[in-house]
């Protein structure tokens, strides 16, 4: 079967050009009715019956049935044993994928993650504690395809964190484990795994069983039950954030291989029919040329269908009047991953404002980002990196304030905290800083 995929061909220049671009842009996040219902159902059956709920259901929606807990957790012996199974090519390249994205968490939590303190010239100490969670679970997609870099960009941080149990949860249907991911989860550090998915794994994370114990926050990305179960224990655990579909906006100025860019477009088109691939370029002819690298190329790729039915769906090639307001209407959709396909792509950057990721120059495919590079892949989707970063190490951090308050700076302080105290109406909080007045 031959697949057309037909991106909608947009340009700054025209009157419509707004509408065009907003009813492109747009995707609803609403979650299906009984998708919630159904999962808050699951949610509430985890947490009350437990093990066997979870059981249950893994036998129900994965075909996978075991007689108990024990039966599905993954011991670190069969990880170990995943990981020498595994061809020598790919054990060297997830230990080198492994020691990238390690080098990379590592160098941020020295950046951003260490506790300091100062003291007033009254001897007050202030200040900032940070301390890792304590137990972390994370979600490893499964069933239609495998994922062992989730695996790595979810625990890597944790671990460097230096969170102390690290909950694997990954659905196996009909009992089939992936060896890449069990390999993964043998580098990576992580603590314990279960073979569950689904709202009942995210359930058993969050409210803990006889055999799986609470996590105090959860990462990784999911299907909609996932997601929407994610969404629902929000506040009795953490949450990295509930993730949309895929993205990648291309700024080109013409200077890199058209094949380049079609197929770079094509690398977030293929996750699924609702993924977005667009292009902004102010050059028409290459635009042209990037659409008829698009048709020579779609009928070689194994998942053309998806690839088509997204770029026709959601994808676009827009004209714009310049590489500057190029950014422009990048800072405006926010992207998950954004290229700067260009000469010069440190002449750009600095008018980029909001972006998941921004991989510069015509060599950075996303796909390095994805698997190897270092950076974490895991980043804000449809429009939230306007105020959210990629997940890293102070994800898996928390902060307390320190505050050692000096004989001398009492005086000060108690006098202040008084006036404000009393004009809140707060009697109490008036005396409490009185009373260590001289």
């Amino acid at each position: 079967m031959t697949f057309v995929a037909a991106p909608a061909l947009l340009t700054t220049a025209d009157a419509q050009f707004e509408a065009q671009f907003k009813a492109r842009l747009h995707w609803s996040a609403d979650t299906d009715a009984a998708i919630e219902q159904r999962v808050a159902d699951i949610l509430a059956d985890v947490q009350a019956r437990g093990d066997a709920a979870v059981l249950e259901y893994t036998a129900r929606f994965d075909g996978l049935s075991a007689p108990t807990m024990q039966a599905l957790e993954l011991t670190q012996t069969e990880l170990k044993a995943a990981f020498d199974s595994i061809p020598t090519a790919q054990r060297d390249a997830l230990q080198a994928a492994t020691a990238r994205v390690r080098r990379y968490h590592e160098a941020q939590k020295k950046a951003s993650g260490e506790s300091w303190t100062y003291r007033d010239e009254d001897g007050t100490l202030l200040g900032q504690k940070v301390t890792p969670l304590g137990r972390v679970g994370i979600y490893v997609p499964g069933g239609k395809a495998a994922y062992p870099s989730s695996v790595l960009m979810n625990a890597i941080p944790a671990h460097v964190a230096g969170v102390g149990e690290i909950i694997m949860v990954v659905p196996t249907p009909k009992g089939e484990k992936n060896a890449l991911v069990l390999a993964a989860a043998y580098v990576a550090g992580v603590s314990r795994a279960f073979t569950i998915g689904g709202a009942q794994a995210v359930a058993a994370l969050a409210y803990g069983t006889a055999s799986i114990p609470a996590v105090h926050k959860i990462t990784g990305p999911g299907n909609a039950y996932v997601a929407a179960a994610k969404r629902r224990v929000f506040g009795t655990v953490g949450i990295d954030m509930i993730a949309g579909p895929s993205e990648i906006l291309v700024l080109a100025d013409g200077s890199t291989p058209p094949d380049w860019v079609a197929m770079d477009l094509f690398s977030q088109a293929e996750h699924d029919e609702l993924a977005q691939s667009i292009l902004l370029c102010p050059d028409a002819a290459y635009i042209a040329q990037v659409q008829a690298s698009i048709n020579r190329l779609l009928n070689e790729m194994p998942r053309a269908e998806i690839i088509a039915k997204s770029l026709t769906g959601r994808g676009a090639l827009i004209h714009t009047r310049s590489m500057e307001e190029a950014c422009e209407i990048s800072n405006r959709i926010a992207p998950e991953h954004l290229e700067v396909s260009s000469n010069d792509p440190h002449k750009w950057e600095p008018l980029l404002k909001h972006a998941g990721a921004i991989f510069l120059g015509a060599y950075t495919s996303e796909s390095l980002g994805d698997y190897c590079a270092g950076p974490n892949h895991v980043l804000p989707t449809s429009g939230t990196a306007r105020f959210s970063s990629p997940l890293g190490v102070y994800d898996f951090q928390k902060r307390s304030s320190l505050i050692e308050v000096s004989e001398q700076g009492a005086q000060g302080l108690g006098q202040i905290a008084s006036v404000l105290a009393h004009g809140e109406g707060l009697q109490a909080h008036a005396r409490a800083a009185e009373m260590r007045l001289k």
